[in-house]
């Protein structure tokens, strides 16, 4: 590789969002045209390959001939899980015994996360990726919130919960489809603006490994 190029650091873009949500559903479309977006643009799309906004992302890469990844597992004693869904069928299956591994092995797998309007392990996921972002601070894996209903939530965390600058700084909210690969672009450079020679990105990977 030449020296003078700088390698790109975000190219698995993991989906995160609400698995119960139909085709019909604007956050189902939004996740959709995203995914597709985005895989024209050559990156891979991670999701954990069930339905919801984890099939519109499948959908939406696959439409544009784009390269898909899943995290599946399938567990006992689990009233409250999805059920494995047989419509999103992704290039790669990386399958997984339970959710914390099927959490860890997506957090691992993408470079960088969109979390779109979830329930309680879309909110799982989010809080690991903002914390696992603030350990590794400059050597992170950042994150978009989409949609506009995550400027009230950041709102109300700010005034009960103690941020700093640094935890702020590792996400971004996008309110439309056509904001997302701007955004990417922009983390993409701050990473590459980092010196990564004196630290161990292995370790940073390692830290996404149950």
């Amino acid at each position: 590789m030449n020296p003078n190029i700088a390698r790109p650091f975000v190219k698995n873009i993991a989906f995160f969002g609400d698995a119960n949500i139909p085709k019909s559903d604007p956050v189902y479309k939004d996740a959709y045209e995203v995914a597709r977006l985005l895989a024209e643009k050559g990156y891979t799309i991670v999701n954990g390959g069930g339905p919801g906004v984890m099939d519109a992302s499948t959908q939406g890469a696959q439409s544009v001939n784009g390269e898909t990844i899943s995290v599946t597992f399938d567990p006992q004693d689990a009233p409250g899980y999805e059920g494995r869904y047989l419509g999103n069928v992704t290039d790669e299956e990386i399958v997984t015994t339970n959710y914390i591994d099927r959490m860890f092995k997506l957090l691992e797998h993408g470079d960088m996360f969109i979390i779109f309007r979830g329930g309680a392990g879309t909110i799982s996921e989010l809080g690991t990726a903002w914390v696992l972002a603030k350990l590794y601070y400059g050597h992170h894996k950042p994150f978009i919130l989409y949609g506009k209903q995550w400027i009230n939530i950041v709102d109300v965390l700010l005034k009960n919960m103690n941020l700093d600058k640094e935890e702020l700084s590792v996400f971004e909210i996008c309110r439309s489809k056509n904001e997302v690969l701007p955004v990417v672009e922009k983390f993409e450079k701050k990473l590459q603006e980092v010196d990564h020679s004196k630290h161990c990105t292995v370790c940073v990977d390692k830290a996404f490994q149950k």
